[in-house]
């Protein structure tokens, strides 16, 4: 696939993250995709999307979706011991907190994931299409 149809979205304020947001709606994730590396501050998450940024519906793209400066991840409602089980992401936002951000990553079935972070710096980049 040509490259240039890989998107990178780079989010750093809270238009941004809608974008990455919008892109990332219905996105299908596995448990065992979803990366907390402490001593990095990075939290990472591989998602199988529809390429809706370009009105492709037909096309399903390998993403991976980078928070950097994460200091805490708080899951709720999400058996982590089930790394076969999928969950769909609905959607993404966040809330100011004095001097930190919450990040939220909301999926079906009210599992969540929160992200505690000191900036908003969110990465989409696209890996390769699915056949």
């Amino acid at each position: 696939m040509d490259k240039k149809y890989l998107a990178k979205i780079i989010a750093t304020e809270n238009e941004g993250l809608q974008m990455i947001s919008a892109c990332c709606a219905g996105a299908r994730v596995k448990i065992s995709d979803i990366k907390f590396l402490k001593t990095n501050k990075i939290f990472l998450i591989s998602i199988e999307r529809i390429k809706v940024e370009t009105n492709q519906e037909d096309k399903k793209i390998n993403s991976i979706c980078k928070f950097d400066f994460v200091d805490r991840v708080k899951s709720k409602n999400i058996d982590q011991n089930n790394k076969e089980l999928v969950l769909e992401l609905i959607g993404i936002d966040y809330l100011k907190n004095n001097d930190d951000y919450e990040i939220n990553l909301m999926f079906n079935d009210n599992a969540h994931i929160s992200l505690k972070t000191e900036t908003i710096e969110v990465r989409l980049e696209d890996q390769n299409e699915i056949k």
